[in-house]
């Protein structure tokens, strides 16, 4: 095995371990009142334009029937509503009501407790955490142009969008 090789093995399971220890640290989802997949498509419906169905499908890369299934329960909450499209076109858009951006505020509030356990956990000083943060975004970045996916590259603070 060469060197490359070895990283490479290493990364994948550091980021398998990532994964297990930040979903550990949300706890069992005390506190919180979304599924996963509400969370999910209201953290990328919050970010953006109004999206379709098959906006939403492509970007999460499942089935046009699995987002639907998804969007439909969330309609039934109140979480998400149904417009035209503003541009004009035929398909029906989604976009957050306020009950789900209030609902996704909440149980993101939760996730940061969570993410805070984490970082208090490693010691790590501002400046590391940052750094991470940094090689994070860009990691996620590599993976939606390798997928031909677009995110918006803007975080939500508190409701107001700050450029990163």
């Amino acid at each position: 095995m060469n060197e490359q090789e070895r990283r490479l093995g290493e990364l994948e399971r550091e980021l398998t371990l990532l994964s297990r220890h930040f979903l550990a640290s949300r706890g069992s989802r005390i506190g919180q009142t979304l599924d996963r997949s509400a969370y999910v498509l209201l953290t990328r419906l919050e970010t953006s334009e109004p999206l379709s169905l098959k906006e939403l499908a492509h970007t999460f890369q499942v089935d046009v029937s699995t987002i639907n299934r998804q969007v439909s329960a969330m309609l039934k909450n109140g979480l998400v509503e149904r417009i035209p499209d503003p541009d004009g076109g035929i398909a029906r858009k989604f976009r957050p009501t306020g009950l789900g951006l209030e609902r996704l505020r909440a149980d993101r509030a939760v996730g940061i407790e969570g993410a805070a356990r984490l970082v208090d956990a490693t010691g790590w000083t501002p400046e590391a955490t940052q750094t991470f943060l940094t090689l994070l975004v860009q990691l996620n970045g590599g993976i939606a142009q390798l997928e031909g996916l677009s995110w918006p590259d803007a975080r939500h603070v508190d409701g107001e969008v700050e450029k990163g």
